[in-house]
């Protein structure tokens, strides 16, 4: 829930501030913020100790029963020719 203040108020300045002509130019904090966020993430990923062959396995069979469930479904909506 705490999320939703600092959007609401990011929204809020938005708002006001696309009225005025001469806006400042936030790419490049947005950019480095941005790039932040995403190396912060990688960081505390790394730290997960995980087994690889189980995520080999599990993420080969739920590519497995995505493709059966699409196909079963094709098969049902949509009639054998």
């Amino acid at each position: 829930m705490n999320i939703f203040i600092p959007l609401i108020f990011g929204l809020l300045i938005g708002y006001l501030l696309r009225t005025r002509e001469k806006t400042p130019n936030l790419e490049l904090p947005m950019s480095t913020a941005l790039l932040l966020l995403i190396f912060s993430m990688g960081v505390e990923a790394g730290k997960v100790r995980i087994s690889a062959s189980w995520l080999l396995l599990s993420s080969i069979l739920f590519a497995l029963l995505t493709i059966a469930g699409s196909l079963v479904f094709a098969v049902i909506l949509g009639g054998r020719k």
